[in-house]
């Protein structure tokens, strides 16, 4: 018996990052102002979309030959 392991290693794990609840007031005021225009943007998508097309016809044709 010989004392060689076999195989690959396992990495140590690394330790678990923490959430950092200290969070200052414009990154607060920040992330308030991006869910806002988010809801907007969303808002105004779900609108268009029950629509048709912009235009009523696309390419006109005249009438003559």
């Amino acid at each position: 018996m010989s004392g060689r392991q076999g195989g690959k290693l396992k990495p140590l794990k690394a330790p678990k990052k923490k959430q950092f609840d200290d969070e200052d007031d414009e990154d607060l005021a920040f992330k308030k102002k991006q869910m806002e225009e988010n809801k907007k943007l969303k808002e105004m998508q779900a609108k268009a979309a029950g629509k048709g097309p912009l235009l009523s016809g696309g390419i006109k044709k005249s009438g003559k030959k």
